[in-house]
């Protein structure tokens, strides 16, 4: 098949996955009925586990993800944005903390607190999420509470000696001890979700100064933390932004697996997803803040297409979680987020640069997701292979896996390929 039969395909698969499997799953799974929020453990069927902690990043992401099927257009009844409307009800009630500001870490099942601590990876969810509610449903409590955490973050995190922000903060916004309580560092990811979430914040707000503060992250990216060799991201940081080995946090966010050296990751090491998910999101950033592509080309295409050199599975399919600057990967397992992330990110830098290199990465992620990383039977993706593409875990969702990334992924992927099509057909 050519591009645009291929891409035809896609679009098809990727369309009927969304509105046949994906939907259907978070429309019958997620909403705690007793309690109010959402529960996000479930097995291989989709069957709850019987683990019931509530996690701000899950609470968060899935008050983002029903208010964007709303605006997406996909969700006729109003289905999505009422288990949107109860989620905001739950974290307003138990996670928003009123006297010093910022949003708790974890809850049990009813909202008690169990830790109460102020990580940076969450409160950006807290902007983000909110603004997104807002723009779907008009609540004014949306466009408050996004408001709210961004002061909080802005006057309670903000590093004014080195610039950014520091991570790790206890209840009252003080800063956790150094070390694997993460006191003491900063780090691409999350400065990468703040770039998220303040461009989602202006888009609901058109206020000059959430522009303004943006693009001062996307700034500090490519002068901190972007490699100023490679073009890649490095993860970790002094707060002076001396580059240091990725080590895993005593509040884990978002690392799914454990670090064998003790040390911490190698210091030449980049993650595959979060620099296409950084290119991707920094696309939409230009364009919901009318910035100039020509200065960010060059960048963006250092980032992709180290992954296409490095981190496609160009034989079995896939890409691979992480490696050096230069040269093969090393940690070789496929995560189902990165997939995800690269999805639309390899659309996007065929949309830009209409190169066939980054149809073919596009091409060779899709056939991968569609046939080996959704369990079709149950509508979700299953979370981790290893380089063979043999299965490693089964869960459909738990403490850090739920519809965000996967539901996500599949709108801004049909999006992106029915773009394709009209330059195809141009």
């Amino acid at each position: 098949m050519n591009i645009k039969e291929q891409c035809l395909q896609a679009r098809d698969e990727m369309r009927h996955h969304l509105l046949n499997e994906l939907l259907p799953f978070w429309k019958t799974h997620g909403v705690d009925r007793e309690h109010g929020g959402y529960l996000t453990y479930f097995d291989k069927d989709g069957n709850p586990t019987g683990e019931d902690v509530k996690t701000l990043i899950c609470q968060l992401r899935m008050i983002f993800t029903y208010s964007s099927i709303y605006r997406a257009n996909l969700d006729p009844d109003g289905a999505f944005l009422e288990m949107a409307a109860q989620g905001v009800d739950f974290v307003l009630k138990h996670f928003w903390d009123e006297k010093f500001g910022g949003w708790y870490w974890t809850a049990q099942r009813d909202g008690t607190p169990i830790d109460k601590s102020k990580i940076m990876y969450g409160q950006s969810f807290g902007v983000y999420s909110m603004s997104e509610y807002a723009m779907a449903s008009g609540d004014p409590r949306g466009m408050e509470m996004a408001l709210k955490s961004y002061e909080s973050i802005k006057v309670k995190a903000a590093d004014v000696e080195w610039g950014g922000f520091g991570e790790f903060f206890e209840e009252d916004w003080s800063p956790k001890r150094p070390g694997v309580y993460g006191g003491d560092r900063k780090g691409y990811d999350v400065h990468m979700h703040l770039m998220e979430a303040f461009t989602n914040l202006y888009e609901a707000t058109g206020d000059h100064t959430h522009k303004r503060e943006t693009q001062r992250v996307i700034n500090l990216l490519f002068n901190r933390i972007i490699h100023p060799e490679h073009g890649t991201g490095i993860a970790q940081f002094a707060f002076d932004w001396t580059p240091l080995r990725a080590i895993l946090f005593r509040n884990v966010w978002g690392a799914d697996r454990d670090v064998e050296d003790d040390e911490g990751r190698p210091l030449d090491n980049t993650s595959f997803g979060h620099n296409v998910e950084f290119a991707w999101l920094l696309k939409h950033a230009i364009d919901i803040l009318g910035l100039d592509l020509a200065e960010y080309r060059g960048k963006m295409e250092k980032l992709f297409d180290h992954c296409v050199q490095w981190g496609i599975d160009w034989e079995k399919g896939g890409v691979f979680c992480e490696g050096p600057n230069h040269g093969p990967a090393r940690e070789r397992n496929k995560e189902f987020w990165q997939q995800a992330e690269c999805l639309i990110g390899f659309a996007d830098a065929y949309l830009i640069f209409r190169e066939e290199k980054y149809w073919k990465a596009y091409h060779n992620l899709h056939r991968f997701v569609m046939d080996v990383m959704i369990n079709h039977p149950v509508g979700e993706w299953w979370p981790l292979f290893d380089e063979n593409n043999n299965l490693l875990w089964t869960h459909m969702a738990h403490a850090w896996k739920i519809n965000y990334h996967t539901v996500r992924s599949a709108i801004q992927t049909e999006r992106r390929l029915n773009k394709i099509l009209s330059v195809l057909d141009a």
